[in-house]
């Protein structure tokens, strides 16, 4: 059975992580709303994926990206890095690892980076791979003594710091999906549009349908204990700023109060 156009889904074998995923088209709720400290910059919203229950699961219910690798999440692969400023600040917090708390521990930078291509023709760098069809060289096993799952994310939890200060900018941002233009208006003003939404699996391209599971589109992991707009204030914030980020979660909550009109149908299977 088709659950899309494009995504062929064993419904009837329960060994698939797929079985559950919900359909790619749906109804979504959008906000749009000028940035409060930018009035040229404004702001689209996805109301029905910022008010999910979804969550990350890495570790307890995920099946990860790869058939039968589920204890990878969705790191089976090396994370480009998306600018120089992202390179320097993994760079700068990788120095603080060691063989205790990195499983696979390398010095150098392009000792732990690749080359590659996203669009298969320009190079890119991203994070190294352990090897061929192996995960990302940042992965802990899960019986690794310093703990595990990814060292990056461990080493800031034990400096008190959010994440997302030291891992690659898609590592972080990812399942929220941000896009930006500049729009020239019918009265000659430009403005910088911001589009939050999720990072489905068509984010990925042609390939993303290829993915053995997606948590976003899985009622699995829409069993967070409150909207997403909440638990990924953080990861909001630092995408569109403290000011704007306090007006969407102004406009969130309220809708939260009337009721969404096209709820997330994966947390409406999770409930």
């Amino acid at each position: 059975m088709a659950r899309s156009n494009q995504v062929q889904v064993l419904v009837d074998d329960p060994d698939d992580p797929r079985s559950l995923e919900v359909e790619l088209d749906f109804p979504r709720e959008w906000i749009e709303f000028i940035d409060p400290a930018d009035a040229e910059h404004v702001i689209r919203a996805d109301l029905t994926w910022l008010l999910s229950r979804w969550t990350c699961v890495f570790g307890k219910a995920c099946h990860g990206i790869i058939r039968a690798r589920g204890g990878e999440g969705c790191c089976s692969h090396g994370a480009f890095f998306t600018d120089a400023d992202d390179e320097a600040r993994v760079r700068k917090a990788v120095k603080k690892l060691t063989p205790q708390t990195w499983q696979h521990f390398r010095r150098g930078f392009k000792n732990y980076t690749e080359m590659d291509t996203i669009d298969g023709k320009n190079p890119a760098r991203r994070t190294a791979t352990r090897g061929e069809k192996q995960p990302c060289i940042f992965l802990n096993d899960p019986d690794f003594p310093g703990g595990g799952g990814c060292a990056l994310h461990a080493q800031a939890l034990r400096d008190g710091v959010h994440p997302l200060e030291y891992k690659p900018d898609v590592c972080w941002q990812l399942p929220v999906r941000r896009d930006q233009d500049w729009v020239d208006r019918p009265d000659g003003t430009r403005v910088l549009v911001t589009v939050l939404t999720e990072f489905d699996r068509r984010g990925w391209g042609s390939g993303g349908h290829d993915l053995d599971w997606w948590c976003t589109s899985s009622p699995e992991a829409h069993v967070g204990q409150e909207p997403m707009y909440r638990s990924y204030e953080p990861e909001l914030t630092a995408l569109i700023g403290k000011a704007a980020y306090a007006k969407l979660a102004e406009l969130c909550a309220a809708r939260m109060k009337t009721g969404l009109v096209a709820p997330h149908p994966a947390t409406v299977a999770a409930t």
